[in-house]
């Protein structure tokens, strides 16, 4: 079985070493670095397969690295933050992290947190290799086996959580989602309410699909109901 390796960048090393701790003792290869730009080092001389991101880093914050990370590779991203708020997280989620965990926070949270991530994230490959069935619905093109994602020929690039939302619903079109369905299918995990999450992707989903100036949304709104796929 394929060793997975997980990037820790946190500019401080106390806290690097206590996930580093958590994380090996789960079976988890990990690689420390200290500023944005050993994270963008590490990323492009290792196999990364999650990658755990301080915001506020030395050289590079944790935005641009998830930007750089984003133009080359397909793996999901947890932010550490002390930044607290829910405006904080809100952005974190709209950067293009997949999770946001806000410090001070409890190591084994951090490390279920992790675990979800990885098997969401494995499972969506894996069902994508077992089916290899090619979506072209409105002019949007979804390849599952490589997780791409085309629309009119343009390529659209996608976070994994904004994919497996897209793909969730492109799937089954018409049909009906609730936050909640989404958040339990593509997190893994149990529905809080209050919860913005889905919300959240949805919306810069819609605004990587260019739905803003599209009169006919591929992302369709059932109020208080959810969301549909409408292509």
């Amino acid at each position: 079985m394929k060793s997975i390796t997980i990037l820790i960048a946190d500019d401080e090393p106390e806290i690097a070493d206590l996930i580093e701790l958590h994380l090996e003792k789960e079976g988890y290869r990990c690689i420390k670095v200290f500023d944005g730009q050993e994270a963008i080092t590490a990323i492009q001389s290792h196999s990364i397969d999650l990658a755990i991101l301080d915001i506020m880093m030395p050289k590079l914050d944790g935005y641009e690295v998830t930007r750089q990370i984003r133009e080359q590779h397909n793996l999901p991203i947890i932010f550490l933050s002390a930044k607290a708020s829910d405006l904080d997280k809100i952005a974190g989620l709209v950067r293009g992290a997949d999770d946001y965990v806000t410090k001070p926070f409890n190591p084994m949270e951090l490390v279920a947190r992790v675990n979800a991530q990885i098997r969401r994230f494995t499972q969506f490959n894996h069902a994508a290799q077992s089916n290899k069935v090619v979506l072209e619905l409105g002019g949007l093109t979804i390849h599952p086996e490589e997780r791409t994602v085309s629309l009119y020929g343009k390529p659209v690039e996608l976070t994994p959580k904004e994919f497996d939302i897209l793909y969730l619903l492109a799937s089954y079109p018409k049909k009906v989602y609730s936050s909640e369905n989404i958040f339990e299918q593509v997190w893994g995990e149990t529905y809080y309410e209050g919860s913005n999450t889905v919300m959240v992707h949805i919306r810069t989903l819609r605004k990587k699909l260019g739905e803003d100036t599209h009169k006919n949304k591929l992302i369709k709104t059932v109020w208080g109901v959810g969301y549909t796929f409408n292509g």
